[in-house]
């Protein structure tokens, strides 16, 4: 497998309101496989993704790990939101990632 960003988002917990993100499980990409998870709160994703660190959602199926979509930071009205879409919509969305609470 080569690397396909710094770190991979695995699964996502949102609000209440299911608009923001409040924390994310991430795992280091090392090239032929992935490191331990970590928890990482929604405003160190952002300023680390602002330093030129990348993040992709990846998707586990039957053991193997499949790429998902490029995790960015999209701006609107002042507010910073991480997206895997360039939608104009004032909510985060990582796709269909797994939740836990």
């Amino acid at each position: 497998m080569a690397k396909w960003a710094d770190f991979g988002v695995f699964q996502v917990k949102y609000n209440r309101d299911h608009t923001a993100i409040v924390e994310v499980e991430v795992r280091p990409d090392l090239g032929e496989k992935f490191g331990d998870p970590q928890k990482a709160a929604r405003a160190d994703v952002v300023a680390a993704i602002e330093k030129g660190r990348t993040f992709v959602t990846v998707y586990s199926r039957e053991g193997k790990f499949t790429k998902g979509e490029d995790v960015r930071v999209i701006s609107l009205q002042g507010q910073k939101y991480l997206r895997t879409d360039n939608n104009s919509i004032k909510a985060d969305n990582l796709g269909s990632l797994p939740e836990y609470a």
